[in-house]
């Protein structure tokens, strides 16, 4: 039988993005109120469709740029001050997770150094940083005296499924520095750390474990004083990719 398009179901594909970073010593996400329907006044992430002319590395490379003004960094080259960690994270595909038709998200998870205060791009009418405890605690996220929903779509759960990612490849990849500006000390990637994981680290075990570390960590030869206190040595991300011992989480 010739193949006939018609047969079967259209649906659109849509990139969806999991944007976390580190405000405050809390591990935050990128949440956007979206001013459209579905779900219109609800917070999500940011995301949106996928354009006939683009795969989806470059679906999600746009809406990053578009939602942070950061660029994808790629591993090869020096380290930018506007570039961000980017990976694909997983497909959602259930039949009714969009009211509008069937739509397929392909989450991706994006890491990058503290940000400044978002701007809402898009069908979105404002945009923030948020704790991922407080966009994934039971009953949904508010702010401001606002009503408390759940984030849209299935967005909850890709949020979840960001976080766990992010929180099990910093056990055994170099990850955590993405986190971090080019250049940073070991108490500020310690802080990393605990934001992520949620827990507090002995910071001189810490600091033992990542400067003993083969290719984790490489002096730059500068100090700063940018924390407080006494001159403390400056590190860059060094070429490993795979830790070998791993940082293993403590169990909490």
């Amino acid at each position: 039988m010739p193949y006939d398009p018609s047969a079967f179901p259209p649906f659109a594909v849509t990139v969806d993005l999991v944007v976390l970073t580190v405000r405050r010593h809390a591990l935050c996400a990128l949440a956007v109120r979206r001013g459209e329907q579905p779900f219109q006044g609800r917070w999500a992430l940011p995301g949106g469709f996928v354009r006939s002319d683009e795969d989806l590395a470059q679906a999600a490379e746009r809406e990053l740029a578009e939602e942070t003004g950061l660029c994808a960094h790629d591993p090869s080259a020096p380290a930018q001050g506007n570039g961000a960690h980017l990976e694909q994270l997983a497909t959602y595909g259930d039949p009714k997770r969009d009211p509008r038709m069937r739509v397929v998200s392909v989450a991706h998870l994006a890491l990058a150094p503290d940000l400044p205060a978002p701007k809402a791009g898009g069908d979105a009418n404002s945009a923030r940083w948020a704790p991922v405890e407080e966009l994934l605690q039971q009953g949904g996220y508010g702010r401001d005296g606002e009503p408390v929903a759940p984030l849209a779509f299935d967005h909850a759960q890709i949020l979840a499924d960001g976080v766990e990612r992010a929180r099990s490849k910093i056990e055994y990849s170099s990850l955590a520095t993405a986190f971090c500006p080019p250049e940073f000390t070991v108490g500020e990637l310690r802080r990393v750390y605990e934001a992520v994981w949620g827990v507090a680290l002995d910071p001189r075990n810490f600091h033992r474990k990542v400067t003993g570390t083969p290719g984790f960590l490489v002096p730059t030869g500068g100090t700063t004083t940018r924390q407080g206190g006494r001159p403390a040595q400056l590190f860059r991300a060094g070429g490993a990719t795979l830790l070998n011992p791993p940082m293993l989480r403590p169990e909490v």
